[in-house]
């Protein structure tokens, strides 16, 4: 296995596509940093209307990429993360629509991000990318709805890192959005999601192969491995729900013969390697840390005055906002939030709730419910 799960430059494309950002200048960043190029990797799927009034910017989450709908394959590991919201008949339909997914702003599937060749010295990256925020994400997206010819969004959504995308665009672009979807996300990152985040992020650099974030000159199999894979099995765990690992593990056993050594393993602990092991094989630590970093950081008030200051720049765009019932890392107080905030302000926000037992990844597996509650969203603000 390589030292890195990151797409690189010379790997097979797929349905990828490049966007430079502002070639002629170099980007700065919210925290002071700056990246002398950044290049953007994108898919999509549908055709733009002649007016260009149809795009739909979908947002991906932490461990996310560009790849939301569509099979797996030799340039796309995993099939589409939100197969059954997006598809023919579903909420985000490409007969109807352009969707447009960008992989994010140091992320490792395509754009710029630790795992890029830093131009001045022609090597990754690795521990000297910046810090960026989600303010950065969204900036660079711009970019790319300039490169594609879209001046406003039909529609942006997303769950998650996405949904902190989503306001961002509301409150930064008004006049580019014409809805907006931020799902099972938040207006700033609360202690809780903070906590659980710096104990990912500490078992991930104490692996001795992290080799304090500059390791992709390492040999196959000689990657920080361990400790991405002990922060994903981490996330795995509040990703979902206590109700949702009784019904699926319960007490069960890996091997009924072997219970008493100390290693032996619940199916529960086998889960979760597992998913730990699946993770490594398509991202890059050094974008988890970076990336789990910028969604800490996220507050829609920061350098704005208040909440409510920050929210009032949305108010003329109609917003939803969804719930998952058993949600304990964005509960549904969270989103209740959003929706007083923009009601607090004068705007149209209408709030649902999908009552599923998977916890925080319902977003991504109430396919069903998720791309319903998306279609009448979109007939609602059809005007």
């Amino acid at each position: 296995m390589p030292a890195t799960g990151a797409w690189q430059e010379g790997d097979p494309e797929g349905n990828r596509q490049f966007a430079k950002v502002h070639p002629d200048k170099s980007f700065a960043l919210q925290g002071g940093g700056v990246l002398e190029e950044v290049t953007m990797a994108y898919e999509t799927w549908g055709r733009l209307s002649p007016a260009a009034d149809n795009a739909i910017l979908v947002c991906h989450a932490l461990t996310g990429d560009s790849h939301a709908f569509g099979e797996h394959g030799e340039a796309h590991p995993t099939p589409g993360w939100w197969n059954g919201v997006i598809g023919e008949g579903s909420g985000l339909d490409p007969n109807e629509h352009f969707i447009v997914c960008i992989n994010v702003l140091g992320g490792c599937q395509g754009s710029t991000g630790p795992a890029s060749i830093n131009p001045a010295s022609n090597k990754p990256y690795g521990s000297t990318f910046p810090v960026i925020t989600t303010r950065d994400m969204v900036r660079a997206q711009a970019a790319v709805a300039d490169h594609l010819g879209i001046e406003q969004w039909r529609l942006v959504v997303g769950g998650s890192m996405g949904g902190m995308q989503v306001l961002e665009w509301g409150i930064m672009y008004p006049d580019r959005v014409k809805a907006l979807a931020p799902l099972a996300t938040a207006l700033a990152a609360s202690p809780w999601q903070i906590g659980w985040s710096a104990v990912g992020r500490n078992a991930l650099v104490l692996d001795p192969l992290f080799r304090g974030g500059d390791y992709y000159d390492a040999e196959a199999g000689n990657g920080p491995h361990s400790g991405l894979a002990t922060a994903r099995a981490i996330a795995q765990i509040h990703y979902r729900s206590p109700n949702s690992f009784s019904e699926r593990f319960g007490r069960e056993v890996v091997d009924p013969r072997s219970i008493y050594g100390l290693w032996d393993q619940y199916q529960v602990e086998s889960y979760l390697d597992y998913q730990g092991e699946k993770l490594v094989r398509r991202f890059d630590a050094n974008s988890y840390l970076v990336l789990n970093r910028a969604m800490d950081l996220h507050d829609v008030a920061r350098d704005r005055g208040s909440v409510n200051e920050a929210v009032s720049r949305l108010a003329r765009v109609p917003v939803l906002t969804l719930s998952i019932t058993s949600d304990y890392l964005y509960p549904p107080n969270l989103q209740i939030e959003i929706f007083e905030a923009v009601k607090a302000i004068g705007g149209e926000c209408t709030h649902q709730i999908v009552e599923n037992g998977n916890g925080h990844d319902g977003f991504l597996l109430a396919t069903e419910d998720v791309s319903n509650h998306i279609a009448n969203f979109l007939e609602d603000t059809s005007f």
